[in-house]
C-alpha cells in the first residue's frame, strides 16, 4: 500500500455533495491497485463522477492530476473495467 500523503484533485466550485463523489471515485481508483474493486461497483463510482465532470477535458485534466499527486492513473482502470467480465478487478504490475 502506497503511503497516501496527498490531496484528492478537486473542484471549489462543487458542492460538497460533488466532492465527496469525486472523492468516492479517487477512493474506487486507489483500492483497484491496492486490493482490488468490485468491478461494478467501480463502473457506478465513475458514472458518478460523471454526473460532477462530464466533460472529456475535465476528466482528463483530473486524472492527470490525480496520477501525479497518488500515482495511480484511472483511465487503465476503466479500460480493465469495461473489457472484463470478471466481478473483481484488482491491478497488478501490468499498468502502465
Amino acid at each position: 500500500m502506497k503511503e497516501q500523503n496527498y490531496a484528492y484533485p478537486l473542484d471549489s466550485d462543487w458542492s460538497i455533495s460533488e466532492m465527496e463523489t469525486v472523492i468516492a471515485f479517487w477512493r474506487v481508483v486507489e483500492d483497484a491497485y491496492e486490493a482490488g474493486i468490485g468491478r461494478q461497483v467501480f463502473l457506478d463510482r465513475y458514472r458518478d463522477f460523471k454526473t460532477v465532470v462530464p466533460s472529456k477535458m475535465g476528466e482528463k485534466q483530473l486524472w492527470r492530476q490525480f496520477a501525479q499527486t497518488s500515482g495511480y492513473e484511472a483511465y487503465p482502470v476503466l479500460k480493465r473495467a469495461r473489457e472484463s467480465q470478471a466481478k473483481f478487478i484488482k491491478m497488478v504490475g501490468d499498468e502502465k
